[in-house]
């Protein structure tokens, strides 16, 4: 098992979040039906490819959504079921780039349109 697989398992809350903010990505793309129209949205310089930094800022959605108090911490009052641990936005953001470079497959730094129809390793 790998390190940041073996944190997920031992944090459960933290998957939480991270499918929490999967589930609030996905329903701000309703109206996407293929996978070209997804990397679209995420994909802000309009290069045809999505970087780190626009997987992480689209995908970061749900944390900024659930922190309605503004301060960078999800609150146990604020994650779903109202409680765990508190997630700072810098640990929510650095899964989330653990979760880009599973999903890199072949490891350009990158995310086509292929890598993001599949689910991360």
């Amino acid at each position: 098992m790998s390190v940041s697989r073996h944190r997920a398992a031992s944090h459960p809350r933290l998957g939480l979040v991270l499918c929490a903010g999967l589930l609030a990505a996905a329903g701000a793309l309703a109206q996407v039906e293929r996978t070209g129209d997804y990397l679209a949205k995420m994909d802000t310089d309009g290069d045809g490819r999505v970087s780190q930094a626009e997987y992480v800022a689209w995908m970061g959605y749900a944390f900024e959504r659930m922190d309605r108090d503004g301060d960078g911490v999800l609150s146990a009052e604020e994650q779903p079921g109202g409680k765990g641990r508190p997630i700072g936005l810098d640990a929510h953001r650095q899964r989330l780039a653990e979760r880009f470079k599973r999903q890199d497959a072949n490891g350009d730094g990158w995310l086509d349109a292929r890598e993001l129809a599949a689910p991360p390793l």
